[in-house]
């Protein structure tokens, strides 16, 4: 993680620096329009994002350990530190919008969170495959964490590859372009995994008589029906998110799109937080209790079983 981070840091200190008349810049000396963002972050907008963001990321760490859902607890519970830090550093910016450092503590997580949010996301769906069936899967439930985790790593990779070139200084461009890769994949990934979800719900909805019989009371409670919307939502956020991520760097630094703030607020903040808040309010904790006992279950059957026909 802290090559991750110095990496990062490279990079996005090198694409910030203003070359020529602005390299030095302060609020007394520079306009705010010579900044990245080319104004200063608004005030009660980022505050309330500040402590939304900490209040979800206390509740998250909370619930994992409460159901004991730690890999679920590390995902969602970084990943909404990671926002909470991001925007200390808006905040900062405030004060001075030309520090690299304070730029740096805003885009560094920025850059990780929303992958820790989607690693949360794709571990949900192995265990609802579960829930109601393994043969409504094309392949077994746990390959999906392993498979989508792992691209999810390979995106903050690929993104770190890119800021070492950057920040070389010899080819700051093949290095943006690299981290571009990273960002896209991370998108790419995404829409594979609505894919491959939407999959597996046709072919449960295909087969309503044949799902798992030992939870049905878990299926007809509403927290189960309420978190099953509540994935949908997280996952389209962070999608759009991600999207919107590409297209704000995609025009280089201070672009009219990284310089719009509401749509900053929309497209990034808010996506985030409804992601964050959706998963505090139906926290999974209770499906991966109820999944791992069905796989227990299902081991002892398929043991006695065994044990009746010898």
């Amino acid at each position: 993680m802290s090559f991750l981070v110095e990496a990062v840091s490279s990079i996005l200190e090198a694409r910030a620096t203003q070359p020529g008349r602005y390299r030095n810049c302060t609020l007394e000396t520079c306009p705010i329009s010579a900044s990245v963002y080319g104004y200063l972050p608004n005030k009660a907008a980022n505050y309330f994002f500040l402590v939304c963001f900490a209040i979800s990321c206390l509740a998250h760490f909370f619930q994992g350990a409460k159901s004991r859902s730690w890999t679920f607890m590390i995902a969602f519970g970084i990943g909404a530190f990671g926002e909470t830090v991001g925007y200390v550093g808006r905040i900062l910016l405030r004060k001075n919008p030309f520090s690299r450092e304070y730029l740096t503590i805003m885009l560094v997580p920025g850059t990780v969170a929303p992958a820790f949010l989607a690693g949360g996301i794709y571990l949900t769906l192995k265990h609802i495959i579960i829930i109601y069936g393994r043969k409504f899967s094309r392949i077994a439930p746990r390959l999906y964490t392993w498979i989508f985790v792992f691209a999810d790593i390979a995106s903050i990779v690929i993104q770190s590859l890119g800021a070492v070139v950057a920040s070389r200084g010899t080819n700051v461009k093949r290095g943006n372009d690299i981290m571009m890769v990273g960002l896209s994949s991370q998108v790419a990934t995404l829409i594979i995994f609505g894919i491959m979800a939407l999959d597996v719900f046709l072919k449960i909805r295909s087969y309503r008589g044949q799902w798992n019989a030992s939870t049905l009371a878990l299926r007809h409670t509403k927290r189960f029906k309420g978190l099953l919307i509540a994935i949908v939502i997280a996952y389209t956020t962070i999608t759009i998110r991600c999207i919107y991520r590409i297209a704000e760097m995609a025009g280089g630094w201070r672009n009219p799109i990284m310089q719009d703030e509401p749509a900053f607020i929309v497209l990034d903040s808010v996506m985030c937080l409804v992601a964050c808040l959706a998963m505090n309010v139906f926290h999974p904790g209770f499906l991966f209790k109820q999944s791992y006992a069905t796989i227990k279950a299902e081991k002892n059957g398929h043991v006695e079983e065994m044990s009746e026909q010898s």
